[in-house]
Formats: C-alpha cells, sequence, structure tokens
C-alpha cells in the first residue's frame, strides 16, 4: 500500500517544513461502521494525538443483502470526508492518508464510491487488502506491546480479521468477510445468537493455522468489542476507566450478554461507547468472541487501544525508532515537552539506583524510570494542586506499553513525590489495581523524587556528587565538600521522610577529598 502523503486540491503550502518531531501526520479510516479522522504530531515512537473525530456512516448496512453500499451511507461519509478534507488544510497538515477497509473493498459500488469521493473532496483513497488490513492491527497491538504474545482478532463492520502475534512480529492471518453489520444482514436488531455463532464457527473451520494456536490470550481491535470492555468495567466498577489492556475472563461474557438483555436503554447510553447506533450491534459482537472462546479455547481476553492507524504509523518509523519501549519514548517526550530541566529525570535515577535496585524486577525498575522521567512535569500546576497534575499526568495519562498496575504505581511515586498521601480519594483509585507493597515501593520512589528534585534544584549536575547509601539500617545522604551547603532544612525533613518509609534513620554526611 502506498502511504505517501496525498495532496489536496485545497491544501495550504507551508513556507517552512515542520521538524520530524513536529510533523502533522493525519489518517483518515472509511471503515465500515465508521469514518474517523486522527490527526497526530511528530513522526516518533508514539506521537500525540492532536485531533480525533469519527462519524458512524455504517457504510457496509446492506452489503450482505444486496453487495453494495447504500445512497443515504454513502453520502454521509462523502460530506463527513469533505469536512475532513477541509479540516486537514486548514490545519495544514505534513501527510495524509486515507484507507478504505472492508466495505468499499467488497461493494460492487466501491469504485464508484472512491471515484465520487475524489471528485467532491480531493481526497485520493487507498483501499486496503484483508491481508493488509489485519497486517496493520496487529501492528498496532504490538506497538502498544511489544511483547504481546497471542491472537489479535479485529472485528468491523463488514470484516473479521484473525492474526498470530509473536516476538514483537506478525504472523499468519485471515480476514474473513463478516463484521456486525454483515451479520446483522440489514435487520433492525441482532439475529438469534445461534445463528450468528454457526456461521462464525463454519468459517473458522475453514483456517487450518488455527487449529495450531489454541490456548493463547486474545487481543481485541475494534469499536464493538471496545464498547463491550466499557460496559463490564461499568457492570464491575473497575476503579480507572481507561480501556487500554482491560482484561476480561471468558465468563464475563455471559454476564454482558444478560446486561444487554436486562439493563434498560437509557442507562445502557450512559455507559461510555454505547451509542444509539452501537447497541445493536453488541449481542453480535458477544456472539462472535463466544464462537471464538470456544474454538480457540481463549484464557483471557485483553482489550486494545491501539490498532490499524497506529500499525500504519509504527509501519513507517525508521527500525530503530519501532524498537523503542513505547512507554519510555513517550515519557521521555512529556518530560521535554512539559520538565524545566529534562535531563533531571534521567538523573535522578541514577541517582537513587543503590537505593532500589537490589531488589526490584527488570518490569519495576521500568517503572521507576518512567516515574523519574515524568517527575517535574506538574512543576507549572498551583502550588495546592501539583499533586493532581502530577497524577493527572501519571495516573489518567495516555499511556500504553502499561498495565493497571504500572499506571498505579507511577501515580502513587508521583503523588507522594508533590506531598500527597495514597490514602486520600485519589489514592484510593490506585488501591485496588496494586498491591499494598507494590503501592508502598512507589511511595518510596516517590520521596526519593521528592528529596532529589528539593537538594538539587531540579538541576542535574548536582545529582553526580552526592549519594544515597543503605548502611546498617541507616539511609546516608552522602554530599561532597562542594555540594555540602546544599543540605539545609527542608532537605533534612524530606530525608527523614524516605527514611522513615523505609524504616531505616536518617544520617548526613559529607564527602571529604
Amino acid at each position: 500500500m502506498n502511504r505517501a502523503a496525498v495532496s489536496l486540491s485545497n491544501a495550504r503550502p507551508r513556507a517552512v517544513q515542520r521538524p520530524i518531531d513536529q510533523r502533522l501526520i493525519a489518517i483518515i479510516d472509511i471503515g465500515s461502521n465508521s469514518v474517523r479522522l486522527v490527526v497526530y504530531r511528530g513522526a516518533v515512537r508514539v506521537p500525540p494525538t492532536v485531533f480525533n473525530e469519527k462519524v458512524m456512516c455504517g457504510l457496509a448496512k446492506g452489503l450482505a443483502t444486496s453487495g453494495a453500499m447504500e445512497e443515504a451511507t454513502m453520502e454521509q461519509a462523502v460530506d463527513t470526508l469533505r469536512r475532513f478534507a477541509m479540516l486537514c488544510a486548514d490545519m495544514q497538515v505534513d501527510q495524509l492518508t486515507v484507507v478504505a477497509t472492508a466495505a468499499v473493498r467488497q461493494a460492487s459500488n466501491g469504485a464508484e464510491f472512491v471515484a465520487r469521493v475524489k471528485r467532491q473532496t480531493g481526497l485520493d483513497i487507498s483501499v486496503i487488502s484483508g491481508e493488509q488490513e489485519g497486517y496493520f492491527a496487529a501492528l498496532g497491538v504490538l506497538s502498544a506491546k511489544p511483547e504481546a504474545d497471542g491472537i489479535v482478532g479485529d472485528l468491523g463492520g463488514g470484516s473479521l480479521e484473525l492474526i498470530r502475534i509473536a516476538n514483537g512480529k506478525v504472523g499468519e492471518r485471515v480476514s474473513l468477510p463478516m463484521g456486525v453489520l454483515t451479520l446483522r444482514n440489514g435487520s433492525p436488531g441482532a439475529p438469534p445468537a445461534e445463528a450468528v455463532q454457526a456461521k462464525v464457527r463454519r468459517a473458522l473451520e475453514g483456517v487450518p493455522w488455527l487449529k495450531t494456536v489454541r490456548g493463547l490470550p486474545f487481543y481485541t481491535v475494534g469499536g464493538s468489542w471496545r464498547a463491550l470492555a466499557h460496559l463490564d468495567m461499568h457492570l464491575t466498577n473497575h476503579p480507572l476507566s481507561i480501556i487500554h489492556h482491560y482484561q476480561m475472563e471468558p465468563a464475563a461474557l455471559g454476564r454482558l450478554a444478560k446486561a444487554l438483555n436486562s439493563m434498560e436503554r437509557k442507562e445502557l447510553k450512559r455507559v461510555k461507547s454505547l451509542t444509539e447506533r452501537r447497541l445493536p450491534n453488541l449481542p453480535i459482537a458477544i456472539s462472535v468472541l463466544e464462537t471464538l472462546v470456544e474454538h480457540l479455547d481463549i484464557p483471557i481476553i485483553i482489550n486494545s487501544s491501539y490498532g490499524l492507524r497506529e500499525g500504519m504509523l509504527l509501519d513507517a518509523l525508521p527500525p530503530a525508532v519501532q524498537r523503542e519501549d513505547p512507554l519510555l519514548a513517550a515519557c521521555r517526550m512529556e518530560a521535554v515537552q512539559e520538565g524545566r530541566f529534562p535531563e533531571h529525570g534521567e538523573a535522578l535515577m541514577q541517582w537513587m539506583n543503590p537505593l532500589f535496585e537490589h531488589d526490584e524486577t527488570a518490569e519495576d525498575r521500568r517503572l521507576r524510570l518512567a516515574a523519574c522521567l515524568l517527575a517535574d512535569v506538574a512543576w507549572r500546576g498551583h502550588p495546592d494542586f501539583r499533586a493532581e497534575r502530577a497524577l493527572e499526568a501519571s495516573f489518567f495519562g495516555n499511556w500504553v506499553g502499561i498495565d493497571y498496575r504500572g499506571r498505579a504505581m507511577i501515580g502513587a511515586a508521583l503523588y507522594a513525590c508533590y506531598g500527597a498521601s495514597i490514602n486520600d480519594r485519589y489514592g484510593a483509585m490506585m488501591q485496588p489495581l496494586a498491591s499494598s507493597s507494590d503501592l508502598s515501593r512507589a511511595k518510596a520512589w516517590g520521596l526519593a523524587l521528592r528529596l532529589g528534585q528539593r537538594l538539587t534544584g531540579g538541576t542535574a549536575k548536582p545529582l553526580e556528587s552526592c549519594h544515597l547509601i543503605r548502611r546498617s539500617g541507616q539511609l546516608v545522604l552522602a554530599l561532597t565538600e562542594e555540594y555540602a551547603g546544599l543540605y539545609g532544612e527542608v532537605v533534612d525533613r524530606r530525608l527523614a521522610s524516605l527514611a522513615k518509609h523505609l524504616g531505616m534513620a536518617p544520617f548526613f554526611e559529607i564527602i571529604h577529598s
């Protein structure tokens, strides 16, 4: 597929090329159920989202009965694409890619639709194959979780892609021409679950390689499955309504089906992602997932907020950038954009290593580094609310490459760094997501960050001349003669707080040359 920039007839030329980390990269995804524009900033490992808008056009509606897209859905899609083209022109995006998936690919009038869009909006559409769609969806999952090992399922309005991923690579894949809209077959409601399951089962039996991948985690991509995850969060009172990496056991599907049948429509629509147009598709999404669970003996269902678009972005990056840790790359970018002294995070990490590295796992070391990188992001906030601002950037941040335990630990560290207590109302949100020992460890990270920031004023150089040392039940802060003058009353209090939390006695000493 050609991922080169598409020229718009109404694009406004830029006098100066943006730096690579500031370029605006736009992707318009013409799906079977929705049409979406996302604009990202920077050709970087985890680019922040500048703009995101979705319109539920339902291009695959009626496709199963007539083999063609309906005029009303095409008209709405063209109107949506005209708006998106104007927005991209006004934003002066540096690169625009427009892709269409199953509905346009399968429809007898797909070529006519592509020509109509070009004529009325100036947009050039690349219609990607089912194999390409599956590849990019799986690559998107790997972009957010490089160590993922299992099966990716991307359920759209007109197709279902199944892809094997392992060792950071996309493996065998198949695209099946059945999605939530085509399985509805034009009916206003969902067909009987038994009919959907039988159709899906027949299709799965025709894919030989699926027989060799039973018992693996299943990573879900697509709006309907994402909506089910939001509903399950609602039913279980999950403390953090961030969908990425949300896990469900297969038994949850029965709970979801029961809720859809028993809850009033008004109550269902209060749940995030459960819109009027989405609700009729959800029983079908459950039936498809139940069939997959049975056929593949799926032990756990893991939601991914990344999919096709993020896979396209990753595929376009140099290999060295692709290999970057998604969490740490994003934290480093946040530190550069929001911190006073971006280099301070790495320096703090090295400075506190002797205190923690003797008994921490590789994953905890990674989380500690993320906390260090984010430690200075709240300095612009009002002094009374810097802890809340730090929590927003960490615990509530738009991160990938992290699970809920990791979020809770980074959040607890930064909350403590800015002087707040894990026992207050925000702390209560973190406690169900990580063990008490995990949160205690994270608090120690935060108190060490609090000490290091106060000691040096946020600069990195003095950290080279001072040391934190464990010594026979004492927590020793040792400074060279040159920097001994940095020790004062506030530093003394913060050293004492860290030592108390660790069950040690604080001690200050000067290193004589």
